[in-house]
């Protein structure tokens, strides 16, 4: 007789287990990254920015492939302003995907791995859009410090479409002497 009573309260729990439990399709990668094509100087033009960047301004990523096959990465940027102190942070990238080359992990502080897609690279290798499945952070950089507002926008809805909340992104400011 219990055993009836639980049955409609379990059957609610599991629905409703069923429906938290939805999952978001995957983070679609670029197809095939040129690894000595991205590396270099990259602007970070908009990001949901982490912790340490959210006050960015004159941010730059750069990278560099190592002799060990490990990508040697600089990211530098402004605090708080135009003039404000330079800060520099030197992670290492590990390419985790051979075939495609657009999943690596990128390493702050050892033995943390995050994860780092190149979501999207355009052909001729001037813009990318980086991102990770948890969908809490992305960037959209280019090889200039500003790209066509159409581009940015095209930019922000293929993130849209990806499942990120494209309300949190943060155009960063650049201005270069």
């Amino acid at each position: 007789m219990a055993a009836l009573r639980l049955r409609p309260v379990l059957m609610a729990s599991a629905l409703a287990a069923m429906l938290g439990c939805q999952t978001t399709a995957p983070i679609r990668t670029a197809e095939y990254v040129d690894l000595e094509r991205f590396m270099g100087d990259w602007y970070v033009l908009a990001s949901i920015p982490t912790r340490i960047e959210r006050n960015a301004f004159n941010a730059v990523e750069s990278y560099r492939m190592s002799d060990d096959g490990t990508i040697a990465t600089t990211f530098s940027f402004n605090e708080g302003g135009f003039d404000g102190e330079a800060k520099t942070y030197n992670p290492t990238g590990f390419v985790r995907d051979n075939e495609s080359n657009a999943i690596w992990g990128m390493q702050f502080i050892w033995p943390i791995k995050a994860e780092y897609l190149v979501m999207h690279v355009d052909p001729d290798y001037e813009q990318t859009i980086i991102g990770r499945s948890k969908r809490d952070y992305v960037w959209i950089m280019a090889r200039t410090p500003s790209i066509p507002t159409e581009q940015y926008e095209r930019h922000v809805a293929f993130l849209a479409e990806q499942g990120y909340d494209v309300t949190q992104l943060r155009q960063v400011p650049h201005r270069w002497n």
